[in-house]
This record gives structure tokens, sequence and C-alpha cells, in this order.
């Protein structure tokens, strides 16, 4: 299971400290705990004033020694009004040798047009969501599950621009899925929480999982997926967990969307449910 963290700020800021220096920075995370090591990969995206949208990945972990120097140099080089960052843990539903399950078109974030997307968890039955996917279907390059709910949504947003409702509806396919397989005692997903960003103006993050998986790798009383963000009157970050222990950290419960904006006088934000979800989703957050 994965990591990520998503920044909204002004056009020159950084995420270097997050990602790299901080003392459970995603890079630390990376390698917090023997049996949960990132090891399949990471990615960083993010909005550069003169070169648009960039996106740079690794297929190993960001803590080996291949890999270190390459993720803390785009740490660097990674600036603009959004940043993404993100690290792989490779859920694998469809049952792949693991070597099938590592390459450049699997690892996140996903990027495609002005939209950035990141995402921890697990949809366990993809090849039947992936029937869903109408015009998307033949742009998934890998075999990331994940990248068949990024692609879910964005079929969605194709044809209603309510980032919300199109979470929620991509929710209720992944349940209709689910209960076509003969709903199988694992769920219909583990966990869907999603970074997702259409420009650079605006941030979203939905929390969302069902069971239990255990505590966060930094914070063993903090449950796997509660995501945390800190507001800053000029910046707003939202990650897996939070990236050091200062005050300023709320939580983003299970269950909840958070918005962020940018406007003149800085950054504007809310919190809310997510709307739609079924009964047993909506019981799954109690």
């Amino acid at each position: 299971m994965c990591r990520w963290i998503a920044q909204l700020g002004s056009d020159r800021a950084t995420l270097v400290d997050d990602l790299v220096e901080a003392p459970t920075s995603l890079l630390r995370l990376s390698n917090a705990r023997p049996e949960g090591r990132q090891t399949d990969g990471w990615g960083i995206a993010w909005w550069d004033d003169r070169l648009g949208l960039q996106r740079v990945v690794g297929l190993g972990g960001a803590f080996e020694p291949t890999e270190a120097p390459r993720f803390r140099a785009t740490a660097l080089k990674a600036h603009g009004p959004v940043i993404v960052g993100h690290l792989r843990r490779a859920s694998n539903p469809r049952g792949l040798p693991t070597a099938d399950l590592i390459g450049e078109a699997n690892s996140q974030p996903f990027v495609e047009g002005s939209y950035i997307f990141a995402h921890n968890g697990m949809i366990p039955h993809p090849e039947t969501t992936r029937r869903r996917l109408g015009r998307f279907r033949d742009r998934v390059r890998g075999v990331n599950d994940s990248e068949v709910l990024f692609w879910l949504m964005r079929a969605h947003l194709d044809s209603d621009d309510d980032i919300v409702a199109a979470y929620g509806r991509s929710v209720a396919d992944l349940e209709e899925d689910w209960r076509s397989e003969g709903a199988p005692k694992a769920g219909p997903y583990s966990g869907l929480n999603v970074a997702w960003t259409r420009g650079t103006d605006e941030l979203w993050a939905f929390c969302l999982s069902r069971g239990q998986h255990g505590s966060a790798l930094a914070d063993p009383d903090r449950p796997y997926y509660r995501l945390a963000f800190r507001a800053e009157p000029d910046r707003l970050k939202v990650a897996s967990e939070p990236t050091d222990g200062r005050p300023g950290w709320s939580s983003l419960e299970n269950g909840q969307y958070l918005h962020a904006r940018r406007s003149s006088s800085g950054i504007r934000w809310e919190t809310g449910s997510i709307p739609g979800l079924s009964a047993a989703a909506r019981a799954a957050t109690a």
C-alpha cells in the first residue's frame, strides 16, 4: 500500500522539506519499516511556470542507493503551484508475476492534460471495472489497478464536471462490480484515498477506506488510511500521514473530502462529508 503528499501553493512554491528532509518525509517513509518498505516505484509531478506539467518517476524504492539521488534531485527541481509526490507498494489483484508490476506506466502520479492523480489503496476487480471506461479504456497503459481508478473518475468527469459527484459515482461503480463478482469477503476496495488536481488553482483530496489496515508508518496510534492536512496562509498540503511532529496538522477522516483553491488573498479550503455513498460505505466509515 502506498503513501503520497500533495501541495497547493504559490507559483514558485517547493516541497523539498516534506519530500526529503522532514523527520517523516516521503523519502524517510519509503524505508520507515522493514515490513512496509515502499519498493515498487516513486513519482513526483508538478506544474512548472515555464514548462507546464512535469512528471518524473522511478522504478524502485526511493530509499535505494540507485534511486535516492534521483528522488532528491527531482524534489529539488519540483517547484510550482501544485506538487504531488507518491511512493508505491504495489497491490496485485490480478495475481501477476512481481516483475510485471514494475514499470514507468505503473508508477504514480498519473497525469493527463491538466490532471494529476495519486491513489493509495486497492480495487480488487480492475478488469471488470475497465469495461466501464468507454473511450478512455484504451488509455490504460499499465497493470496498476490505481490507473483504472484514475480513468474511471476521468470518464465520469467527462460527462459531469462535478469532481465530488465523479468520485461518488466511481465508488458506486466499484461496489456494483464487486457484487457482480459474487461479493467476495475482501470487499469492493481497501482504500480510495485520492489526491486530484486539474490545473494550477485547486487541489482535491478524498479519504475513504474499508476494514482495518493497521497503523500509519510513522505513528502507531494513527490509522493507516487517515489522511492529514496542514493549512497555511500561502499553501495547503495533504498527505497520507504528517511529515513532521509540529503542531498544525489536522486529520481528514474516513468519508471526508477536502477542496483547496488559490485566490488573490491566499489559499481557501473546506472539508465536507462525501455525499452519495451507499449505506454500506457509510457504515464502513463509522
